[in-house]
């Protein structure tokens, strides 16, 4: 079965931080760009940061210096490390390759 799940989504207070994980199965992470959306109550999805071959890339500009996305490929996932976190940051995040989403994990920040 391939699919992304993600994990480590959560409730927390401004200025904390949330490591989100994204897992493969029945594709291999380092073959592909594999990107972070979030999606905000009515707001359009938007491109958080993507792993490509190169490395990191396409990180969005009001999360750069505070979100790194990175890739273990014994582990075949990709993470999104979420520091000095906002109430803006509040959203579900998903992970994404070509046309495979996950299901998305709920990140709310309170102030």
């Amino acid at each position: 079965q391939v699919q992304l799940v993600e994990s480590g989504g959560g409730s927390v207070q401004a200025g904390d931080s949330l490591r989100l994980s994204c897992t493969a199965t029945g594709v291999t992470v380092s073959w592909y760009t594999i990107n972070w959306f979030r999606q905000a109550p009515e707001k359009e999805r938007e491109l958080v940061a993507s792993f490509d071959i190169k490395g990191p890339a396409n990180i969005l500009d009001s999360v750069k210096g505070r979100f790194t996305i990175s890739r273990d490929n014994a582990k075949n996932t990709v993470y999104l490390q979420m520091n000095s976190l906002k109430p803006e940051d509040t959203a579900v995040y998903y992970c994404n390759t070509g046309n495979l989403w996950g299901q998305g994990t709920q990140v709310t920040v309170s102030s």
